[in-house]
């Protein structure tokens, strides 16, 4: 294995160890950092500000060397959420509470260090000599918070590296984006937990330092004045930390590229100077040069496209981001393919079994979806690779562990059929050239054997189409006339835009499987929801959400940009919602600070128009039978968009009810009459916006713990405070310093009458809509919501006037999912 960085230390020159002392600069009280100031560390080594990398408009708040040129950042606290130029103006960077926040200029919260639990009246943040910035009491050295557990791209001395095998957590460094955006890259490096260093390129690891660090040759060595480690691996942690002197400058460095390097700044000639680099070669960084593209080490041009390829367009200071072809596949006779020998093969390959290379190949011709093959005589196995080829490697003549591979390109390509591979045609022609005897042979037993057989798969073969009509047609009578106006994509195009389905374009996972994030060729961002084959939303589900989306035009439901069905794949593509679902803002400690009131109170309004369109105003009456906050999305201006129309059912004329055997949805937002009788209705709906209602006031899931044996969900905690008279106490306690006190208990006691366990006591969505907007309106009092007994039973009547109250006499106690 090769020599790790830490030996590399023993290279610079033994003096004393200095030990750190603590900072005396500190943000603290009335005392914060803006734009034109920064505090320094006691040393004059690390400075803590305000910074914009040279090509950005955006400004970050993080920690760099003082005295080197140019600006070399150790630690960014707000890489993920920049602060645009426009909005710098009067941001800080102070203590609120028990916390350091980070404000824009409007003063909403940018970055927090979110400190919970802390019973103190003050607190400082501190910048060591070490770089360390750390948050503790006033009278206290025991750290709240220190920004070396949470590294960005950088390891300082000092600091732990390592995995808490108790709390299940562990530093991990990611790389920059790019020179110039601090946010999280493609490459990271951590502990395994088994106290092995690990380097990835998303989920794809390409590095390995071995067990204990990689630090049999460590544990040999003594300790010396210029350099010291630490290596813990017990039953709590694992994790190795070091020390160097003073006087010399050194760090280790995730980079863009995807390499560790552990330098040391060199102040004669003014530069960091790289002692070791893991891996060695930039080649055997996980597809370092993108797609469709050759990396070769003992080349001047580390990275080329492939024949048939370009390289893909690059913006100032941008990376070779790997080649798209010139020409697309479409799926013809006349595609061919080209050799490529001696090379590392691209990752993830599908293996099956084939009797010669000339089988291998027409597995892949037969595949659409094939961009390229290799066979290997030895073990008879074929490869073959579905979208875009990464991690190809050109190795050197004298290495013997070459493979060849053969790509596909378009028949454009090969405008002379000479020019294509002689080891292609050759093997065709062996392919076809028995003796006449052997051919004639063959040639009466398949016809005996096709006549034998035609009957049996006649009927075989019927069923298989049928099948494939099922899933590559899925839009069919349901259709109108003009179609539905959705455009189909391939499989190739989707593979193309997800980067192959790659981790790090993983946005989440739902109920149906995973959602990816990708960028189509003409710039547009979109949501792919890849439907997996175990999920319980089959071709029904799938067809039916196509239709109903494609059909349902509003700014409060999400767009439906196309879909695909090929190859057995069920996909949808939305519009990309940057700011995600509702649920991961309001029911995190940090990012339910970015919604004030009046954020939260356009939100509950959003969803009611998006509801009141669906129920009412469209030409189809939907009921969607699963609102819940992680369906409703939030574009880049907060704007919030109904998702996930998967169970949503249309309800004829104007029926307002329907009855099914199969209960699906999400407990907690359930309502009873669907939980218990599989009967679901506008009201249905109706029930699980008032949950959202109470759970955006509040912050809180519909099925939290509450502190009363009595009350077991919020909904129950809510009913509670409202008969108390204490209602306001549900309000979320990041919203009592800015909410309209009277738009707040309006929106309580609707979201109250939206949940009575009758549906015929709940209001309509356009009386609810009413009941919020209009401030004039009286409200009637609620009653006791699903999952409380009750003592009374509700009108007969099949509307209830916003004016007269309904109560019941059931009790359920209904188990969430």
């Amino acid at each position: 294995m090769e020599i790790t960085f830490f030996v590399s230390l023993l290279l610079i020159s033994l003096l004393n160890t200095t030990p750190f002392s603590y900072g005396v600069e500190t943000i603290c009280g009335n005392k914060y950092i803006t734009q034109n100031t920064t505090i320094s560390s006691p040393n004059g080594r690390f400075e803590l500000g305000y910074f914009k990398p040279a090509l950005s408009s955006n400004y970050y708040v993080g920690i760099w060397y003082k005295n080197i040129s140019p600006i070399t950042v150790a630690w960014v606290a707000n890489r993920v959420t920049p602060i645009p130029s426009a909005a710098i103006h009067s941001s800080k960077l102070r203590i609120l509470e028990v916390d350091l926040v980070l404000l824009d200029g409007a003063q909403n919260l940018v970055w927090s260090t979110n400190v919970t639990a802390a019973k103190l009246s003050s607190v400082l943040a501190t910048l060591r000599d070490d770089g360390n910035l750390v948050l503790s009491g006033v009278n206290s050295k025991t750290p709240l918070w220190q920004s070396v557990e949470h590294p960005t791209d950088t390891f300082l001395p000092g600091s732990k590296f390592g995995y808490n095998k108790r709390t299940k957590t562990k530093q991990v460094l990611t790389s920059w984006k790019t020179p110039d955006d601090p946010s999280p890259g493609l490459y990271s490096l951590d502990n395994d937990g088994n106290a092995a260093f690990q380097l990835w390129n998303g989920t794809d690891e390409y590095w390995n330092s071995g067990p204990k660090f990689g630090s049999g040759i460590l544990r040999t060595l003594k300790p010396s004045p210029a350099f010291n480690f630490t290596i813990v691996d017990n039953e709590n942690e694992s994790y190795f930390s070091y020390s160097i002197i003073e006087s010399v400058i050194s760090r280790g460095l995730l980079d863009v590229n995807g390499q560790y390097k552990c330098q040391t700044w060199l102040e004669p000639t003014k530069e960091w100077a790289d002692i070791i680099l893991v891996p060695p070669q930039q080649c055997d960084v996980y597809a370092y040069c993108g797609p469709f593209s050759i990396c070769n080490d003992n080349s001047s041009l580390l990275c080329a496209c492939l024949y048939g390829f370009s390289e893909k367009q690059r913006g100032l200071n941008q990376f070779f981001q790997g080649c798209v072809r010139k020409t697309r596949l479409r799926c013809e006779e006349m595609e061919r393919f080209r050799m490529y020998t001696n090379m590392r093969l691209a990752g993830h390959p599908h293996n099956t079994t084939a009797g010669s290379e000339a089988e291998c190949e027409s597995i892949c011709q037969k595949n659409c979806s094939c961009t390229a093959y290799a066979y290997s005589n030895s073990s008879g196995y074929c490869s073959i690779w579905v979208g875009q080829l990464f991690n190809l490697k050109q190795l050197g003549k004298d290495d013997s562990n070459g493979s060849t591979i053969y790509v596909r390109l378009a028949p454009s390509e090969f405008p002379n059929i000479k020019d294509i591979n002689s080891h292609h045609l050759s093997g065709k022609l062996k392919a076809i050239m028995p003796s006449i005897s052997v051919a004639a042979a063959a040639l009466i037993a398949c016809t005996i054997f096709y006549i034998c057989f035609k009957r049996m798969m006649r009927t075989s073969l019927k069923t298989t189409e049928h099948a494939m009509e099922a899933m590559d047609q899925v839009i069919d009578e349901d259709t109108d006339e003009k179609g539905i106006g959705v455009q189909f994509f391939t499989l190739q195009s989707i593979l193309e835009a997800t980067n192959n389905f790659s981790n790090a374009n993983k946005l989440g996972k739902g109920g149906f499987g995973p959602v990816y994030k990708g960028m189509l060729p003409e710039g547009q961002e979109i949501a792919v929801k890849r439907l997996s084959s175990q999920s319980g939303q089959g071709i029904n589900e799938f067809k039916n959400e196509v239709i109903l989306i494609a059909k349902l035009q509003h700014r409060n439901l999400v767009k439906l940009v196309g879909y695909c069905s090929q190859l057995g794949e069920k996909m949808l593509l939305y519009e990309y919602m940057p700011n995600r679902s509702l649920d991961t803002f309001i029911f995190d400690q940090t990012r339910r600070r970015l919604l004030d009131w009046s954020k939260r109170f356009d939100i509950i309004l959003g969803i009611a128009r998006g509801l009141l369109y669906l129920h009412q105003d469209s030409r189809l009456r939907i009921i969607h039978r699963d609102i819940k906050t992680s369906n409703v999305l939030l574009d880049e201006e907060m704007t919030p968009k109904i998702s996930d129309f998967g169970l949503a059912r249309m309800v004829i004329g104007n029926a307002l009810e329907a009855n099914t055997k199969k209960v699906v949805g999400t407990y907690g937002y359930m309502s009873p009459e669907y939980a218990l009788g599989g009967l679901f209705s506008i009201k249905s709906d109706v029930f699980s916006f008032g949950v959202i209602i109470l759970e955006i006031i509040s912050g809180k899931k519909s099925r939290a713990f509450f502190q009363n044996q009595e009350i077991t969900n919020l909904l129950g905690y809510a009913w509670k405070l409202w008969n108390e008279g204490n209602v306001m106490d549900l309000v979320d306690d990041s919203l009592h310093k800015c909410c309209k006190e009277h738009e707040v208990l309006r929106c309580i006691n609707v979201g109250l009458l939206c949940i009575e366990e009758d549906p015929k006591c709940r209001p309509t969505m356009p009386n609810v809509f009413l009941m919020l907007m209009d401030e004039s309106m009286i409200l009637p009092r609620p009653n006791k919501p699903a999952f409380v007994t009750r003592t009374q039973t509700c009108d007969d009547s099949s509307s209830v006037p916003l004016h007269k109250p309904c109560s019941n006499q059931l009790t359920f106690s209904l188990e969430g999912r």
